[in-house]
């Protein structure tokens, strides 16, 4: 490898192995002493990069990344105590206002955000006594697993200026750790962001070549060629350097774009154009946009990501992402919560949530309802279960 490809700026799927990451203050709870657990694994991915170049600077990843996270925490919870839906109980009251500073909306946003991003997901809750009093959602990368003599997780370490916070897993479980399916990795999950890693790249390049383009008035570049006369071929240095300086003032930039070029002797102009093959980098832009929606489990529909015919309509789209990628991740969150939460408020609570309210579903919900009134072998409390309602009241 030559000087200049060791110095060549790197991709975000070339950068996803780097430096540790700097931190900031954290509202992580007080130091815990831990013993007797084996050493912090780190996530082997360079999260900063990850979250700058794959979600702050690509528009595709970001609009991702907010429409699952709005969108999963605007389902609403729905509690169950037996065969009985409770409407008020503490866990409820936990949920919708975890912590002084964010409502529960806030919270799950932030929650599947890091999800999306990192692939991990962490909550912290805050105890006094036996009671949970507040829910905090941690960034993953402060975050290390720390694994027990099996190789189990046992521990979690949050690093914070310099502060190394120590939380043991057992036997209050303060850190819930969620995580998507990584097939190589014990520790942690894989974000769809490292999957579509080279798309994002792609995308990114393409968005750079058209800002220079448009910063070069728009237009395939052109040369300068200097004739001379009496047979000198070449510029001294200080007319390059001048020429140069004189092109870049007053020709370059979209401001110039259109003003008359004015030549000294001995200088010709030659247009260069670029082919059908060049010009094709558009298209390749499209497809690696479809590429990081796919990753994410987004239509390209809904994106406005032109070139994808797969759906007839927006509406339909719309049901798919909200059953393909919304209802998955919502339900896995109640579970993981349910497990997490439910033993300290009741030992037969469970949560789950409300589809009822969701207005993308409206439609194959009346289908669902227009079914089951027909089914006159049903009797209406059987009826009831199954489209989710609990059984009548009895006086």
């Amino acid at each position: 490898m030559n000087e200049m490809t060791q110095q060549k700026p790197a991709g975000l799927w070339s950068r996803l192995f780097a430096r540790p990451l700097a931190t900031k203050a954290s509202a992580a709870g007080s130091l815990i002493a831990l013993s007797s657990l084996g050493r912090p694994v780190w996530t082997p991915r360079d999260y900063d990069r990850l979250a700058r170049e794959g979600y702050e600077q690509n528009a595709v990843a970001f609009r991702c990344v907010r429409m699952i996270a709005e969108a999963a925490a605007s389902v609403p919870w729905r509690l169950r105590e037996g065969d009985q839906t409770l409407s008020e109980h503490p866990l409820l009251t936990l949920l919708a206002r975890p912590n002084p500073a964010d409502s529960g909306t806030d919270l799950l946003e932030a929650w599947y955000g890091h999800l999306q991003v990192a692939g991990n997901a962490y909550l912290e809750a805050v105890s006094v006594g036996e009671e949970v009093r507040e829910l905090y959602a941690l960034r993953p990368d402060r975050m290390k697993v720390v694994p027990g003599a099996r190789g189990w997780p046992e521990g979690y370490e949050y690093e914070v200026n310099g502060r190394t916070v120590l939380f043991r897993d057992e036997p209050t479980k303060p850190i819930l750790h969620m995580k998507a399916f990584h097939p190589t990795d014990d520790h942690y999950g894989l974000s769809p962001l490292e999957a579509a890693a080279k798309a994002v790249d792609i995308h990114n390049a393409a968005g750079a070549w058209n800002k220079s383009l448009l910063d070069n008035a728009a237009r395939p570049s052109g040369a300068l060629v200097y004739k001379g006369s009496g047979g000198d071929s070449a510029l001294t240095d200080d007319q390059f350097d001048r020429l140069k300086r004189e092109l870049e003032d007053n020709y370059a930039g979209s401001a110039n774009a259109g003003r008359p070029l004015l030549l000294e002797g001995g200088l010709d102009w030659q247009q260069m154009g670029l082919g059908p093959r060049d010009l094709d980098f558009n298209e390749a832009k499209n497809a690696a946009a479809r590429e990081i929606a796919l990753a994410f489990g987004v239509p390209p529909m809904l994106l406005g990501i032109p070139g994808d015919n797969t759906f007839s309509n927006y509406k339909e789209a719309n049901l798919v992402f909200w059953r393909q990628t919304i209802v998955p991740l919502v339900r896995k969150s109640a579970t993981a919560l349910t497990h997490w939460l439910g033993p300290r408020f009741g030992p037969a609570l469970h949560l789950d949530i409300d589809l009822e309210t969701v207005p993308a579903l409206a439609a194959e919900r009346e289908s669902v309802w227009a079914r089951v009134k027909e089914a006159d072998f049903l009797s209406d409390e059987e009826k009831r279960r199954t489209v989710g309602l609990s059984a009548r009241e009895t006086e």
